[in-house]
């Protein structure tokens, strides 16, 4: 069975990784046009590397929680064809077991320069004045995708959803878009996998809901 999966913020959060959501969490003390923006950047790359830096202290020091274990162990498994499509920006799909995982916005661990477009593996701190190693330009940002930029591999995405047999999305609210409009793609049977219904659960055939610590190793196990 052809098995496409969408996994968002929910995933993470009982790993330690605030969503957008999170009430005192770190993305409620800056202001997201400031640091997750283009226009963030040019006008202040030390702010936008300060809040990165952070994230990425906290993405070093988290463990992939038992979702991610049961999603690696789900796509090693001979008997389905499985695709993880990635709306979170750190690596514990990876180290959870996943193999050939489509970050859509991009990765917390892997630096971009603005200039020529050169990518390598980030420093746990960056600073403006890191050079590029191809240009050595001084424009060295996180590559991960910023409001108002296009996500990664959509065509690619979109495909695998639109030829899945069975479509999951787990841990993401499933309203932003592109992501938002990968249910309409799917051809095959949808499911929705949240800690509660999200306002998108219509758009499914079915759900189940819980943390995600729970619920997807008991849905990877009905498999």
């Amino acid at each position: 069975m052809k098995i496409a999966i969408l996994t968002g913020a929910g995933l993470s959060a009982e790993s330690g990784l605030g969503t957008f959501r999170d009430k005192g969490g770190i993305w409620t003390k800056y202001d997201l046009t400031q640091v997750a923006t283009p226009e963030g950047f040019a006008a202040d790359p030390a702010l936008v590397h300060e809040f990165y830096n952070a994230r990425r202290a906290n993405c070093v020091e988290s463990e992939p929680n038992a979702a991610h274990f049961a999603l690696g162990e789900l796509q090693s498994d001979s008997a389905h064809e499985v695709t993880i499509i990635t709306q979170n920006i750190d690596d514990l799909h990876e180290r959870g077991g996943a193999k050939d995982v489509i970050h859509m916005h991009g990765q917390l661990l892997r630096a971009l320069c603005a200039n020529c477009g050169e990518r390598w593996d980030a420093p746990i701190i960056m600073t403006p004045t890191d050079l590029c190693p191809r240009c050595s330009a001084p424009q060295t940002r996180p590559d991960v995708v910023w409001f108002g930029e296009i996500p990664y591999a959509m065509e690619t995405i979109q495909q695998k959803v639109s030829e899945s047999d069975l479509f999951v999305a787990i841990g993401t609210s499933a309203t932003v878009y592109p992501a938002a409009g990968l249910v309409q793609l799917a051809r095959g049977e949808t499911r929705e996998l949240n800690l509660a219904p999200t306002d998108a659960a219509g758009a499914f055939d079915s759900g189940r809901y819980g943390p995600a610590t729970s619920i997807v190793p008991e849905w990877v196990q009905s498999l």
